[in-house]
Formats: C-alpha cells, structure tokens, sequence
C-alpha cells in the first residue's frame, strides 16, 4: 500500500482556513481517497487536554513550545504516522510551522531550541523528519484579521493579542515559507471566499475546482 498524503493548514487566526479544510477533505472524498481531519493543538484524548491548557493558562514561550510539541509527538506517533502509513490523506489544522511563526515570530522565542525540538519529536525511522507533503498558508493582513474574528467568536489566549503580534506571526509564517518553498503554498485568504477555493483547489489538484464545488 503506497503512503498517504499529509497537507497542513496554516495562518493567523481568522485567516479562514477551517471551512477550506472541510471542502478540502470532502472533495478527496469525492475523489475516493480515505480522509482524516485532524489539529493542532491537539488530535489524540491527551494533546486535547494540553490544547485546553495551552489556550486558557498563562505560561512563557518555552513552556507553550514543549506543551504544543508534547501532544504533537503524542498525536504524530498515535494518529498522523498509522493513517499515512494506511496510504490515508492527512489534513491537519496547524502543525509545527504554527510554533515557529506563534513563539518563535509572535513571542521573539530562539528558532534554534524549536528546531532542536522539532528534530526530537519528529524523527522518523530514516533519521529524517515526519513533515507534511505540502504546507497551504493562508497569508492575510492582520487587521482584516482581526475584524473577522471579532465577528465570528470569542477570543481566546492568544487571539487575545495585540496587532503588532499577529505581525510577528505573520512574519514568522513567511520565514518559514522563503526556507521550504517547494513545500509552502501561499494562499492570498484576502478574497472572497470562492476565490480562495479556487487556489486552493488548484494548489492541491493543479486544476481549477469544477463550478460550485467547495460550497
């Protein structure tokens, strides 16, 4: 059985990436292929409780990296590697760019400890690293951001945050694509939302979605 596909989402928050990656995963459905939709933080019993964690206690950024990458090797080891492993395609809502970009861009925190940390939890058998096949990040001005949030829910920790964090984040995200450009999309979330279908689908398929598919 050959091995599964694994596509993150990536994005500040509001940037729109939960309702694409439902359309995303029906639309591999259509097509056949077995989907597992899964986050981060979060995914398995145990990451969901350092997820409740993570969001709602105050903490520095070093015990908010070694919480998001404890449950990340917990969710990679139990869930991520046995469905690709099943050839199944994996959509996971953040992974570990969203660490990089949110404490290593929004909190100032050292890249070269989460790069440490990365190479820890995500080891595979090889002596590689476990990282998606291709990372969509949706790229979206923090202020339109912001508005979008503020319409569609409460915040929580850091959704909290001032702009000028999210423009960190935001940074972060783009250091983090100009050094794996083969594997970074850039989705412009700033469009209406069948625009953003459209790239999507094309960056996935290499093709335009067919007329009112993706909702």
């Amino acid at each position: 059985m050959s091995r599964g596909r694994f596509i993150s989402f990536e994005g500040i928050d509001g940037a729109g990436k939960s309702s694409h990656i439902d359309a995303l995963a029906a639309a591999l459905r259509d097509q056949g292929h077995t989907v597992l939709l899964t986050r981060e933080p979060g995914g398995t019993p145990l990451a969901e409780q350092l997820r409740t964690l993570f969001l709602q206690q105050p903490m520095d950024a070093l015990t908010e990296a070694l919480l998001v990458f404890a449950g990340r090797r917990d969710h990679l080891r139990t869930v991520i590697q046995p469905a690709l492993a099943a050839g199944t395609v994996v959509l996971c809502d953040r992974f570990t760019d969203a660490t990089f970009a949110y404490q290593g861009g929004g909190r100032g925190f050292d890249a070269t400890v989460l790069a440490r940390l990365e190479a820890w939890v995500q080891a595979d058998e090889a002596g590689g690293l476990v990282q998606p096949d291709q990372t969509l990040w949706f790229d979206l001005p923090p202020a339109v951001a912001a508005q979008r949030r503020a319409a569609a829910r409460d915040a929580d920790r850091l959704e909290s945050e001032d702009q000028a964090f999210f423009d960190r984040v935001r940074a972060g995200y783009a250091r983090r694509a100009a050094a794996d450009p083969q594997r970074f999309v850039r989705i412009d979330a700033d469009h209406p939302r069948d625009a953003v279908w459209a790239a999507v689908h094309q960056a996935v398929f290499g093709r335009a979605p067919a007329a009112g598919l993706g909702g």
